[in-house]
């Protein structure tokens, strides 16, 4: 854990010396709180009806004097994972090869109204390049994260698994591909949409379906978390402007504030 901690500070430090003096080191810290919508491709359920958690705080640098281009770093906490509901009798056709629950905690009872539960919750470390339309308010960014493993529980087809972070069941590693839209609500308020697809499989699942005329199907899933978030950012370190730029009509072109950059406000 804390060698990958160490090479993904490594590489945000690099970026920072690189671009250190195009914009005078001026940093914009950011405090993050929101929930995801998530699902696991490849487990057999579809749909974001997983619901977590995702906050943590962000460092954001400019790397152009107009401050449009930036370079942003988060710390994260954000649960992941897949849940869905099924109505009675959905399994009573099928029978679970035993092979399949050797890690089954016996003293659950089983839910038969319980498909699939999965939760993943992860410390992660988002780096992304960001472009800000100013006067629109609007940001976006294109990046990656890196995520550790931190907590893991498993409900699977009504049965109470004992898988946990030290079982190895999950990769502790979660290597995600980000796409983002930040939008401005007000001076340092801004509303955030995030889509977010682990690059590399979490884990493989093997299945062994028993069917009641006694015929087997065996199948092999790698699963990807996938994920959608809606968050709240408010941004320290920033002051706002009215917004003085107006069209031929003498209207407002864009939004009310803007951030203060007194050679680009005019």
């Amino acid at each position: 854990m804390k060698s990958n901690i160490i090479r993904t500070l490594a590489v945000a430090l690099f970026c920072v010396f690189v671009f250190q003096n195009v914009e005078a080191q001026r940093f914009i810290g950011s405090a993050i709180a929101g929930v995801n919508f998530a699902q696991i491709e490849g487990d057999g359920v579809h749909g974001f009806y997983k619901v977590g958690f995702n906050g943590g705080l962000g460092l954001t640098m400019p790397l152009n004097p107009k401050q449009t281009w930036q370079l942003s770093l988060e710390l994260l906490y954000t649960q992941k994972g897949s849940v869905k509901r099924c109505q009675p009798g959905y399994f009573d056709t099928l029978v679970y090869a035993p092979s399949m629950y050797t890690d089954v905690d016996r003293s659950v009872p089983w839910d038969s109204t319980i498909k699939c539960n999965i939760s993943l919750d992860y410390v992660q470390v988002p780096l992304m390049v960001r472009y800000e339309e100013m006067y629109s308010g609007c940001t976006f960014a294109l990046g990656f994260a890196w995520g550790r493993l931190v907590r893991a529980k498993e409900i699977y087809n009504g049965f109470t698994r004992t898988t946990n972070v030290r079982s190895k069941t999950y990769k502790t590693s979660d290597w995600s591909f980000i796409a983002d839209v930040n939008i401005r609500l007000y001076k340092n308020l801004s509303l955030d949409f995030r889509y977010e697809y682990s690059l590399v499989p979490i884990r493989t699942m093997e299945f062994t379906y028993v069917y009641t005329d006694g015929s087997t199907v065996s199948e092999t899933y790698k699963l990807h978390n996938h994920m959608i978030s809606t968050r709240l950012v408010y941004y320290f370190n920033e002051k706002f402007v009215k917004n003085t730029r107006v069209n031929n009509n003498g209207q407002t072109m864009g939004t009310k504030w803007v951030r203060e950059i007194p050679e680009y406000n005019d």
